[in-house]
């Protein structure tokens, strides 16, 4: 009896928070969490890089953020990673 009760109450809470966000939405307000690079710093970072000026790390110290925020924002058809060299291979 109390596992349906239980089950009763999850629902209403499920549908309560399904309205509130609905409602959300309506007024215009978006969930989630604020983006770290503006849209005109992430324009700054992508140019940055696809000219070469700058590696990711420069690009991150620059804006105050771990490199893998700048990696998350830049576009990913247009940048090339820089590979590691490979070591030379000695025959011997």
């Amino acid at each position: 009896m109390l596992s349906v009760l239980a089950e009763l109450q999850r629902e209403l809470i499920v549908a309560d928070t399904m309205d509130g966000l609905a409602s959300a939405r309506a007024r215009g307000r978006v969930g989630g969490r604020r983006p770290r690079l503006t849209p005109e710093q992430a324009t700054l970072a992508q140019e940055l890089c696809d000219a070469r000026v700058k590696t990711v790390q420069q690009i991150a110290d620059l804006f105050g953020v771990p490199r893998s925020t700048v990696y998350g924002r830049l576009d990913k058809d247009t940048t090339v990673h820089r590979q590691p060299k490979a070591k030379p291979t000695t025959n011997a």
